[in-house]
This record gives C-alpha cells, structure tokens and sequence, in this order.
C-alpha cells in the first residue's frame, strides 16, 4: 500500500459529456452548443456537460442534471449508454476523467437554457463539425466513433485548447482480448453441466448465427470437452432428447451421445464429436464423393435405428402462408409449380415413416481428418429427428447434388439402394415445399444463403433439371 495518507492522495475532478444523437437527413446528427461569457474556451463548440456534484451524484444522476440544465430535455436511466471514458489533461496542466454518455431517446427538445453560458446550439452530422471546437471534447466524440472503450488525451504545454488535426493528442488504449469466462452462460446452465461432467474451466459460444438455440462448448477441469445445448422451444428439446436416447446411437461414434437432459432449461450436454461442418470446405472431387458415400452410409443405419411404421394422414400444410411471404421474390411459374407439387403430394401412396434427421445439410456434416489424409465423417443437430418418410432427408442435400450427379450417386451407394420412381417423386414434391419455406424465412430473417438455396431448387424444378 501507498505511505500517502488520504489528504495527500492524489485527486482529479471527474466531468461528465451527453452525446444526443438523432438521426437527420443526411444521417446521423449530434447536438453541440457553443459555449460564452467569463468560461473556459468561450466561442467554442462543446457537448453538453459539467462536473459531478459530489461523492452523493452517481455518473447518471451527474448526467441527467446536466442535460436538463443545460437543454431542457429529460430521459431516462435506461435510457443512458455508455460511449467512451477519457483521461484528459489540458495545456495548462490540469488533469480529468471524463465520461462520454450516449442518449439516443429523451422528452422534449434541446434549447439554450442558460444564455449566459451558452449563445449557440445545433444539430451537426460527423461530416460537418463545426469550428472551432474544444480539443477535449472532440478527443471524446473521435474515440466514441472509433468504437473504444478507453483513450488517454494529454495535452503539451503550449497546445490549442481548439481542436487542431496538426497537434491531435488523441490516444485510444486498445481492448484486452476476452478473458476466458468471456462467453460464460448464466450460472443456472454451469451448474447443470458441471453436475453432468465436473468442473469446467472454459466455455466458447458455438452457437449457429442463425439459429435460436445456444450452443456452447466446454472444457473440463482434467481435459475432455462436451457441448452444452439450449434448445429454442419445448418442440425441439423433445424431438432430439428422444433422437439422442433411441436413434443416435446406431451412429456409434460418428454422432455425439448423450450425457444430460434438463426438460424444465431445455438443456442437454453431449459428448464432443471431433471435425469442422463440411459447409464452405473445398475438396477434390474423389474425397466429396467419399464422404457423401460415408453419409449415404450413415443416413442408411439412421432410417433403420427403428423399425418403419404406418404413415399418419397428412396434416393441414403451411404452404399458402409461405407462399405469402416468398411471392415477392418468386419467378414467373413458381407458385404455380409449388401448389401443383403440394397438390400432387397428397395424392402418392402414404411412405412408411422412419426415423429422420430432419436437417440434412452440409453444415450438419463433420469431417475429422484420419489416418494419411482420409476424413471421416459423422452426423450432429437432431433437434429436426422425427418419424417420417425417409425422402425427407435427401431435400437438403440435394442442393448439393445439383449438377454432381456423381455425389448423388456416391451417396446412394453408400445408403444401399437408390431411389425408386414413386420416391423420387415424392423427393420433387418435398423439394418444392422445403424451397417455398426456405424463401420465406431467408427473406424475414435476413439469411440470403437459405434464399438463394430455395431460389435454386426452385429453378431446378422449373427447367427439370432437379436430379
């Protein structure tokens, strides 16, 4: 410890800085007022601000007054964001901490409250700042714009107290790389898992951008690492629960297992299953071939984790719904080749229902590399498995057959049989519903890979060129 005593200790003011944002014409705007009479860099710009009262004013009360003396507008404590704290000294010497607060929503609109204070006050985009403004201010406004969290500006003797770009003492201290527990989960999930596995050292978030479930990975004290998933509904938590427990394992060690299963967090932990998603990777011609025979292998042993059962009548579909939704993107001929399929659909023989994936893709596909080379791969992601027609798992990945027909090919041999006409059909019929869908949701969701996936099948279909 310090052998200072307390009054020896020492101390410096700490300010606070509003900055208002709206957005104006030419895009975003900040509020600035010119500062006047017997103050320090009176007829310069500067935001909205002042010095905390005392040990009794937090930096939020600190904030709320200020901006009320000095606009006239009120917001609320939730409304106050944190933009960027700077450790100021100016020309002369004196030191600050200053804290730069983002308010983007408040009551009321700003004017000049104190006019002996203050003879200007406007909106400005980031493009056009006016001059001359106090260095310090645009110290805060620069760092807050580049994303910081921390910036050092100390100005020298003799300094501008303008801001000037030939003298800019700005300094932004870089962030710290995450600390471990960075993408920790909240602690009802940690104690779940370390009950499961032991004590866990690291977690990472894995989870799927575009997903709703959470993933994450985590290691244990001893080594070994398991994933710990939160499923979006109580839908999904039960279809891969039951996939896990009855189905899965017929994958043997080419699909996770199960560790853990909490119905009421809708969590399970599974084993880790080594490798990368077979989405994005380039591979010469004969090694995809391999590996979608393999995955025609492993679809094969999933379609008979149980015995077949009579298919149930079909229930009312969700095709016009989607129809609404996709019709904007849809080419001449599209609707009218979904409903046709829809309609075609109920009219073929019922399929015998098998366990299905229900997510058949290449991103549901992990390669681990093995021997000289050689990739194995096995499956993940059964929160979709349910009993249903087995065509129903060769909807997606057929996306990726689309002009390969040697991978089709590749993976029928490794399946054991090909499809007959009837279920190639059907494939079509599925096809063209999965796409309507997919369209729907890649268009309100932002996910221009699930459109275009849709927009291709569809295309396929329409010139029959769909396997």
């Amino acid at each position: 410890m310090s052998g200072h005593s307390a009054a020896g200790r020492y101390r410096v003011p700490a300010d606070v800085h509003l900055i208002l944002l709206r957005e104006g014409p030419q895009g975003q705007q900040v509020l600035l007022s010119r500062r006047a009479g017997g103050v320090y860099a009176s007829g310069m710009w500067h935001l909205p601000s002042g010095h905390l009262d005392g040990p009794h004013e937090d930096v939020i009360d600190g904030g709320w007054r200020e901006l009320l003396e000095e606009t006239g507008v009120r917001t609320g404590r939730a409304d106050v964001q944190a933009g960027v704290t700077v450790h100021h000294r100016a020309p002369a010497g004196a030191a600050r901490i200053g804290m730069f607060l983002v308010i983007r929503v408040w009551e009321g609109e700003p004017e000049i409250t104190e006019p002996e204070l203050c003879d200007g006050m406007d909106w400005f985009g980031w493009q056009a700042l006016p001059e001359p403004m106090v260095a310090y201010c645009r110290a805060g406004l620069d760092a807050y714009r580049a994303g910081a969290r921390l910036a050092v500006h100390f100005q020298k003797p003799g300094d501008p107290i303008a801001y000037d770009p030939a003298v800019d003492r700005l300094y932004i201290v870089p962030d710290a790389p995450l600390q471990d527990d960075a993408e920790r989960p909240e602690d009802a999930v940690c104690v779940f898992a370390e009950q499961a596995v032991g004590r866990i050292t690291h977690w990472a978030d894995s989870s799927w951008p575009r997903e709703e479930s959470q993933v994450w990975r985590a290691t244990g004290a001893r080594g070994g690492a398991w994933y710990v998933k939160r499923h979006q509904n109580e839908r999904f938590h039960a279809r891969e629960v039951k996939a896990l427990r009855h189905w899965v394992p017929a994958l043997g060690a080419r699909a996770p297992r199960l560790v853990a299963t909490d119905g009421p967090g809708r969590l399970v932990v599974m084993t880790e299953l080594a490798g990368h998603p077979l989405h994005g990777q380039t591979l010469p011609a004969a090694l995809e071939q391999e590996v979608h025979r393999q995955v025609g292998e492993l679809v094969a042993r999933y379609h008979h984790a149980a015995p077949a059962s009579v298919a149930p009548p079909p229930g009312p579909g969700k095709l016009h719904r989607h129809l609404d939704s996709a019709r904007p993107l849809l080419a001449a001929g599209d609707e009218d080749l979904a409903l046709a399929l829809a309609a075609r659909r109920d009219t073929l023989p019922p399929a015998p229902h098998v366990p299905t994936h229900g997510d058949l893709q290449p991103r549901n596909i992990l390669l681990k590399t093995v021997g000289d080379g050689n990739l194995r791969a096995g499956l993940i992601d059964f929160e979709r498995s349910e009993l249903g027609p087995a065509v129903r798992d060769f909807v997606r990945l057929s996306d990726t057959w689309l002009g390969r027909p040697d991978l089709m090919e590749a993976f029928f041999t490794g399946y054991g049989r090909h499809l007959t006409g009837e279920e190639l059909e059907r494939l079509r019929c599925e096809a063209a519903l999965d796409a309507v869908s997919g369209i729907a949701y890649g268009r309100t969701h932002h996910d221009p890979e699930l459109l275009e996936r849709g927009l291709r099948t569809l295309r396929a279909l329409r010139t029959h060129t769909f396997l």
